[in-house]
């Protein structure tokens, strides 16, 4: 195989050797790509109760300690028995194929977290000829090997625009760890090395992170601004603990200090001011008394007018939680917070720690969750103290060269004809729409053979929607980053969320696959200089400002693939509602996410255009 010289029946012997292995036989078959692949097909004794894919673990692991990486099988197979021909010969063509397009289940499938994750987990799945790679899958225990690795090698070059040595798969040989180095490569060709967060003390001034600072600006603008309230609603159905639940949210804002934040002025400058302790108090709203359909009214006329009671970021607790009580055993919740402490990878933070906290304080018992090492102040004094200097510039240069000239505004008023409106409207939402599996399924494939992630993708075919609909070919959109590209952030609750500004330009007609390819380059280079806060630069490129429209970019497209699990509470079913949340904040953004049955999303928009 592959020019070595293999003796199955040396191969066969270990694995026998090895307890609770009763039978085994090893075999030589080709995969989806046509290429020879070690098999092992093994019978476990009687006895055996470790798991199927731990006993697979340890026979690989066991083989590599023995024997070279060639011999190693790239599948193992484990089977009730082997089948016999009438002589008792193993009948090995009777023996089923391994399952190529399935990942190995040796491991618990995790995805991948980053673009660069996402970017090389295809390019893996491509070159070995498998449906998906989680991130803790290693490359040659996946099946690969030093032929397909100098592919592999090859292609993410040419992606990544970097000088990537073959030795790189030898000592970085999962999703994580390689995208990892590939990162930390693309970070030193620009001298972006970011040292790591510590803890400040909080007895120096604590100042706000650059995205802080962007939102409490616009609130000293417009004071009582209600544009950056968060809400989530959700229908409780069963026994509910409110005693338990207030304690949930109670040690929720204990373990983070950000959700006892205020911001003051200190010296003409706006500081964090954190609050030793708070204890927020659940009131309960009765309307029980109203007829059901009122009372189904009077649920979404108090929740939109959640979304619109403003918050004083100087003076008062910036969460609120309500209690509708709508009978003995129904509830709805109305959580509401400041964009200013909150984004969407901390609702999915704050869900987690709701669900194991209730399920703990409900039996009676403490908290099992661990404390924080470090606060989102720590962040933001990091990120004041860091991105300055050279490693500001060098973050500067680069999206001063990709904007410069870029359009200031997409002309979306030529789709119906409308004049642009004075200032920013309220917004409309249309119904959902859905790909279909199969179609879904045909772009995740596409992805992986062009080397792009699906939000790359779907972003190339956004944007020559635009060109179709606007007849500009120099198209400007924008997109959420969750900026958690650091280990030390991800637990934390906190405003971390950046804009990035994507340019296209599809002039020359292009074909799809030349426009993924400029799309692919674009992202990548967006997501190495996701640091700039959005908000600088707005400031030193300064563009064109109206009130009618947002600086650098009015469309916004956004891929939703934030880790939110979903909320679960002891002996209740719960059930989310959909609430307006009031004006658009751009013309119009492009929500998609992936489900279980295929690609979603949705539209909002400025309904004066």
């Amino acid at each position: 195989i592959r020019g070595f010289r293999i003796e199955l029946g040396e191969i066969e012997a270990l694995l026998s050797q090895y307890p609770g292995v009763r039978e085994t036989v090893v075999v030589v078959q080709e995969d989806s790509l046509g290429e020879k692949r070690l098999v092992a097909y093994v019978v476990p004794s009687a006895a055996e109760l470790v798991p199927s894919n731990e006993l697979v673990s340890q026979l690989r692991n066991n083989l590599k300690e023995r024997l070279p990486e060639y011999m190693v099988p790239s599948a193992f197979v484990l089977l009730e028995a082997l089948p016999l021909m009438p002589s008792g010969k193993v009948d090995r063509r009777s023996l089923p194929a391994p399952d190529w397009l399935q990942r190995n289940q040796e491991h618990n499938y995790v995805a991948p977290r980053t673009p660069v994750e996402e970017v090389v987990s295809g390019i893996w799945a491509q070159v070995l000829g498998v449906a998906q790679v989680g991130v803790d899958d290693n490359f040659f225990e996946v099946g690969g090997h030093s032929l397909s690795a100098t592919q592999l090698i090859s292609r993410l070059r040419n992606v990544f625009q970097i000088e990537l040595p073959l030795r790189h798969i030898f000592e970085y040989p999962t999703v994580a760890s390689l995208g990892k180095a590939i990162a930390e490569l693309q970070q030193s060709r620009d001298n972006l090395q970011a040292p790591p967060i510590l803890p400040v003390s909080r007895d120096t001034s604590l100042p706000l992170s650059f995205a802080q600072e962007r939102l409490w600006f616009l609130d000293q603008l417009q004071p009582n601004n209600p544009d950056y309230n968060m809400l989530a609603a959700v229908r409780l159905v069963g026994s509910l603990n409110i005693v338990a639940l207030e304690q949930s949210f109670n040690e929720i804002v204990r373990r983070h200090e950000v959700l006892r934040t205020n911001f003051a002025l200190a010296d003409g400058q706006p500081v964090q001011v954190i609050v030793p302790s708070l204890t927020l108090k659940i009131p309960v709203v009765d309307l029980q008394r109203l007829p059901e359909t009122e009372r189904e009214a009077e649920v979404l006329r108090l929740a939109e007018q959640e979304t619109q009671l403003p918050f004083n970021l100087a003076q008062e607790p910036l969460l609120r939680v309500t209690l509708l009580k709508l009978g003995e055993s129904e509830h709805v919740v109305l959580f509401a917070i400041h964009h200013i402490v909150c984004d969407g990878w901390s609702t999915g933070i704050l869900t987690q720690e709701l669900s194991t906290l209730y399920d703990a304080f409900v039996t009676g018992k403490s908290s099992p969750l661990p404390e924080l090492p470090l606060q989102y102040a720590d962040f933001a004094y990091w990120q004041r103290q860091w991105l300055q200097g050279d490693v500001l510039e060098t973050q500067l240069s680069y999206w001063k060269q990709q904007l410069a000239g870029a359009p200031t505004t997409l002309e979306l008023k030529k789709i119906v004809g409308n004049s642009t409106p004075s200032t920013q409207q309220e917004e409309g939402t249309e119904p959902s729409f859905a790909l279909s599996a199969n179609l879904s399924e045909q772009l995740k494939t596409l992805s992986r053979q062009e080397g792009t992630t699906l939000f790359m993708t779907l972003l190339a075919a956004f944007q020559t929607l635009l060109y179709r609909y606007t007849n500009q070919d120099d198209i400007v959109v924008g997109t959420d980053v969750a900026n958690r590209n650091r280990a030390e952030n991800e637990p934390l609750i906190g405003f971390f969320v950046n804009l990035l500004v994507l340019r296209t330009n599809l002039s020359g007609n292009p074909s799809f696959r030349e426009l993924l390819g400029q799309v692919r380059e674009v992202t990548l280079g967006a997501y190495a200089h996701q640091d700039l806060p959005f908000a600088k630069l707005v400031e030193v490129v300064q563009p064109d400002r109206k009130s009618s429209h947002t600086p650098l970019f009015q469309v916004l497209f956004v891929l939703q693939n934030a880790p939110i699990p979903a909320l679960e509470l002891s002996d209740l079913t719960l059930t989310p509602l959909e609430v307006n949340t009031g004006k658009a904040k751009f013309d119009l953004v492009l929500f998609v996410e992936e489900t279980e049955q295929g690609i979603a999303g949705h539209r909002k928009y400025n309904t004066e255009l």
